[in-house]
């Protein structure tokens, strides 16, 4: 037990760098008490004892505004950051040194008891302030939710889902690498996002589709053709484009 609590503690100094010691986050993050409770009451509710592991959730809710059903499995080195307003429900699997931020939902869309319900997240992945995740469906490993997502569907591993409802932003080649690198709140500084590229591209394609038309212009005026029917249009102004689509 104590070997896991130190894990724990040493893996939230590695990744939030408010945190100065062992000491300070023992004591003043609920996070961590909020998963040292869960442990309890997963003992209890896997032993028969289900009233006592509801109990034990309900005051960990009370105490540090993190509520984990007794049934969630919850993995090792798992950093629940500042974490209030977190869900997570009964058929919830958490794998080992993920990271989930505050306001997050790991929510079922069943209402048949007894079955799986709720997602399965893998080791590593790192789930933004406010996403929820709903549904009983796996979101890979290294994967990142960034915040405020609505994710709906299966995650690959190694992905960035964005958005609502969520769409994958990119997804690494190399899982065992690049996408071990911690980002907090799943928030990547590439920007690649998908459709903001699409975007992009097409007013590219606009405005060098304008630009061939003035040249075709100019070349009939040049070879004396009449162009006194073909109307100016308004230029397409692409900085100012491109600065609403980012």
């Amino acid at each position: 037990m104590f070997r896991h609590l130190r894990q724990d503690i040493r893996s939230i100094i590695e990744r939030d760098p408010a945190a100065r010691n062992g000491w300070e986050v023992l004591t003043c993050y609920p996070g961590l008490q909020a998963i040292v409770m869960h442990r309890a009451a997963h003992w209890c509710w896997t032993h028969g004892l289900k009233w006592l592991g509801r109990f034990l959730s309900y005051l960990t809710r009370w105490l540090t505004a993190i509520e984990i059903h007794p049934g969630a499995v919850i993995g090792r080195r798992v950093f629940i950051d500042h974490g209030f307003g977190v869900v997570i429900g009964e058929t919830a699997v958490v794998g080992d040194d993920c990271t989930i931020y505050q306001g997050v939902t790991l929510g079922g869309t069943s209402l048949h008891s007894g079955t799986k319900r709720h997602p399965t997240l893998e080791r590593g992945v790192i789930v933004g302030a406010g996403a929820k995740i709903l549904g009983a469906f796996t979101v890979g490993e290294y994967a990142k939710v960034g915040s405020n997502a609505v994710v709906v569907k299966p995650v690959p591993a190694g992905a960035t889902a964005v958005g609502n409802p969520a769409h994958i932003v990119r997804k690494d080649q190399q899982a065992g690498t690049a996408s071990r690198l911690f980002a907090a709140y799943g928030v990547t500084t590439t920007g690649d996002d998908p459709l903001s590229k699409a975007l992009h591209s097409l007013i590219a394609h606009a405005e060098a589709q304008e630009q061939q038309i003035e040249r075709i212009t100019a070349a009939l005026k040049a070879a004396g053709l009449p162009c006194q029917d073909l109307q100016p249009c308004a230029k397409v102004d692409t900085a100012e484009l491109n600065k609403l689509v980012e």
